[in-house]
């Protein structure tokens, strides 16, 4: 795949993930947590707020690894 087109591929892709993640992680805490503390929703929240960072970087990686090897 030619570096230039999975980087847009690979932007398209992070943008429509970054979106629908948060929106799930609303519904989740929102739907779930209503009676639970206000320390347990922070919390919920926090962590749901860090751990997309772990799939964004995979698609991050995949975005680069094409363009290293093509000179």
């Amino acid at each position: 795949m030619v570096p230039s087109f999975r980087k847009f591929v690979g932007m398209v892709l992070l943008v429509v993930f970054v979106v629908v993640y948060a929106l799930i992680a609303m519904v989740i805490g929102d739907m779930t947590l209503q009676t639970a503390s206000t320390l347990v929703r922070f919390t919920y929240f926090a962590i749901a707020g860090l751990i997309w960072v772990i799939p964004a970087g995979a698609i991050i990686w995949w975005m680069e690894k094409g363009g290293k090897n093509r000179t």
